[in-house]
């Protein structure tokens, strides 16, 4: 349990609530316990006040008991003294702290006319007082002196301090309640994310997040569904393209276990044995260049593929690869026509961007029809260089355009090994042309021709 998001969440969480909620208690307790302690002040000196006044008008013995008897039932004492501070009458028993606040304070004999607080240390004194002085017929007459005991001021003090007490039990306990409904609410989304992830780890793809949620929780559930949408296909391509290899693999095998079954039989002529000798060369050297090719796509997921781009004159290279095809051209009787400027330069790894370029026009020359043409067209602008390679072939159906970078992928479905390789090429020559920083685009209309466009960076000069 204590390893658990949801708990380590609310625990976050109610220590840094517990926290800021227990500093302003504290500041309101202070606040509010200063204000009852004020009220209990003002409250003793308006009743020496009323006292006082009530005896400035009457003052004589009859009224005196009167405002000594009011304050005998009272939580309060009333001490009432003559102009020279010796006590009158009192309500209560005058003790020794008593005696010792009225003679501090008529030592002073400088009380303002509406009487103040003379003693208000209630944490460590007996009593809180205050001096209502009297005056009259404008000469005074003596002080009405009310006198609290601290036990009541702590009873009030208490009382707050017991409300605060209640009411913060019930604000904890609101708050673990806020907050485990706070954590479920955050954490049982990520907790179903969590089990979506380890049903994906043990290989069941079929995986559905709520992705109605409009913040980030939403959008890893939303990414959570796409990663399993992308497995799932993921794994699809992975099963077709081992088929593929396995269907790859198996045509040259065949072809060479057979024929070199046919070789060791004793009525094999030497006429015979030299023709499928040549036919298992040829099947060979198509495994070798399946191989190579695979182990070029293996090296181009691990991101172990890497570029040396170098400044290339466009039109040597392209002639240098074209006289090199020479002989494949002539054969279909095709007419390889280059238009490119002379000072226009390429910023490319030669042996990579070679490799393109020879895929797309063996491509070109496959699909061509007979005593055809096939276009290079290369030109720049500002920041690319734009080589456009198109032939007068059958094309490409447009249900099959959005697959041919897909690998092992054919246009002709029965796989034919006359017109076409392996599928390859073009997987390959799109990871060489982005791993340049270009792209590469294949355009066809059926019975008119294809035309391939690679787009690369101008680099620097």
């Amino acid at each position: 349990m204590f390893n658990k998001i949801s708990f380590k969440m609310g625990l976050l969480f109610f220590v840094f609530i517990l926290v800021i909620e227990s500093f302003l208690f504290f500041i309101l307790y202070i606040n509010l316990a200063n204000d009852r302690i004020d009220e209990v002040m003002e409250s003793l000196l308006a009743r020496g006040n009323t006292h006082r006044d009530v005896l400035e008008d009457h003052f004589d013995e009859s009224t005196i008991d009167h405002v000594v008897i009011m304050e005998s039932e009272s939580e309060f004492s009333v001490v009432i003294t003559d102009r020279t501070g010796n006590p009158i009458h009192s309500s209560k028993d005058t003790n020794e702290a008593m005696l010792d606040i009225i003679a501090e304070a008529d030592a002073h004999n400088n009380i303002p006319s509406e009487g103040i607080v003379i003693q208000d240390n209630w944490t460590e004194e007996e009593f809180v007082a205050t001096d209502s002085p009297m005056t009259i017929n404008n000469a005074h007459a003596g002080h009405v002196y009310m006198f609290a005991q601290t036990s009541y001021v702590e009873r009030v003090v208490d009382q707050l301090a017991k409300q605060f007490f209640i009411t913060g039990i019930i604000t904890i306990i609101l708050t673990i309640m806020t907050i485990f409904l706070l954590t479920r609410f955050i954490a049982q989304p990520l907790i179903k994310m969590k089990q979506a992830t380890e049903q994906l780890s043990k290989g069941n793809n079929k995986v559905s997040l709520n992705t109605e949620r409009k913040d980030e929780l939403g959008d890893l559930a939303k990414s959570v569904n796409k990663l399993a949408a992308d497995l799932s296909k993921l794994k699809v391509e992975r099963n077709e393209f081992l088929a593929s290899i396995a269907h790859e693999l198996r045509t040259p095998l065949t072809y060479i276990q057979g024929y070199a079954d046919i070789i060791n039989r004793k009525d094999t002529t030497e006429e015979e044995k030299a023709e499928y000798i040549q036919i298992i060369r040829e099947e060979t050297e198509e495994l070798t260049l399946l191989v190579k090719d695979l182990f070029e796509l293996a090296r181009m997921d691990e991101h172990n593929f890497k570029v040396y781009p170098e400044r290339l004159n466009a039109v040597h290279l392209i002639k240098q690869i074209i006289e090199r095809m020479t002989p494949i051209f002539k054969e279909k009787g095709i007419d390889v026509r280059v238009s490119c400027p002379d000072e226009l330069t390429l910023y490319a790894d030669k042996e990579r961007i070679q490799q393109v370029l020879v895929n797309i026009l063996d491509n070109a020359q496959k699909h061509a029809q007979a005593n055809s043409t096939i276009t290079v067209v290369v030109t720049k602008t500002d920041e690319q260089v734009i080589i456009k390679i198109s032939d007068e072939g059958e094309g490409i159906p447009e249900a099959d355009l959005p697959h041919i970078y897909d690998r092992l992928y054919r246009v002709e479905k029965s796989r034919s090994r006359e017109s076409g390789g392996a599928g390859l090429g073009l997987s390959i020559s799109k990871e060489i042309v982005e791993a340049h920083g270009g792209s590469i685009e294949l355009t066809s209309v059926p019975n008119e021709g294809t035309t391939v466009t690679i787009k690369l960076l101008v680099g620097d000069e």
